[in-house]
């Protein structure tokens, strides 16, 4: 498991965030509902050839979850201007997934952040994206927050399942629920899926276009929650059509196939 041992204070938020490795700075941006354990068996592979910083998005994960908090994806990026300025980092190499794909985007075109590289794994870009059970989440939240715990493990735990095409061990999946279980957790995660709004991804989607360093994306062909054909628009605006196809793996590429990711990191490094 990834050792998130520091804090960072973002607009009155605690943000947890950690670090391993030695070399060039490559920041891992996790998706959600996920947290930066998604890269737990990643990292470590990566580790002999860049300095690693991974950290929970606000509202997520170890970070500080409490009522009222904004953690939509519009406060997200500003979150990651601030890191890479706290950790003295500029154009790091970054890979990031789901909404970690958004959270860097927005970072590039509203914050002026630029990359060395950008690995992008299924992330969040392009519309329409969301699904029906954010429709009622976001219509009812308070009453998903009031669920009986039973109720609410079953529904978060079927939701997680859904990510991948693999079927996950119960250890893994324990992993990726228990920051959202508790009175605190629950709350916390409906919050999030509550604040999911397209309009912060359409605020930057016009500027999609050729970007500052390398750029590489991969797509699960598997995925259930945002099809190939997304990537395949993505990849055209880009990466000049350039996309990877992860066979038999899910929108949850990590747990899928994660030799295909490192596969992608290690590839880029020879290359340079």
């Amino acid at each position: 498991m990834l050792k998130l041992d520091q804090s960072f204070s973002h607009q009155g938020s605690s943000v947890a965030w950690g670090k391993m490795g030695k070399g060039y700075p490559l920041v891992l941006i996790h998706g959600t509902p996920f947290n930066s354990q998604v890269w737990r068996n990643i990292a470590p592979l990566l580790a002999d050839h860049w300095e690693i910083f991974f950290f929970d998005l606000i509202g997520y994960g170890q970070s500080e979850m409490r009522p009222g908090q904004n953690v939509s994806l519009g406060v997200q990026n500003g979150l990651l201007a601030a890191l890479l300025d706290h950790w003295k980092i500029d154009r790091p190499d970054v890979l990031c997934h789901d909404f970690g794909g958004a959270t860097a985007l927005r970072a590039y075109h509203l914050d002026g952040l630029r990359y060395r590289k950008l690995t992008m794994v299924d992330p969040v870009a392009v519309a329409p994206w969301g699904s029906p059970f954010v429709s009622h989440v976001r219509k009812f939240e308070e009453a998903f927050a009031g669920l009986p715990e039973y109720a609410h493990e079953a529904l978060l735990r079927a939701y997680i399942l859904g990510a991948a095409n693999k079927p996950l061990h119960e250890q893994t999946l324990q992993t990726y629920m228990k920051p959202w279980m508790g009175d605190i957790g629950k709350a916390a995660f409906y919050r999030q899926i509550a604040q999911m709004d397209q309009r912060f991804t359409d605020e930057v989607e016009p500027l999609y276009g050729p970007m500052e360093g390398e750029v590489t994306l991969l797509w699960g062909e598997m995925d259930a929650w945002i099809p190939l054909e997304r990537g395949e628009k993505l990849a055209a605006r880009i990466t000049n059509g350039n996309l990877v196809r992860v066979p038999n793996a899910g929108h949850l590429v990590q747990e899928d196939a994660p030799e295909a990711i490192v596969a992608a990191m290690l590839s880029g490094l020879l290359r340079r």
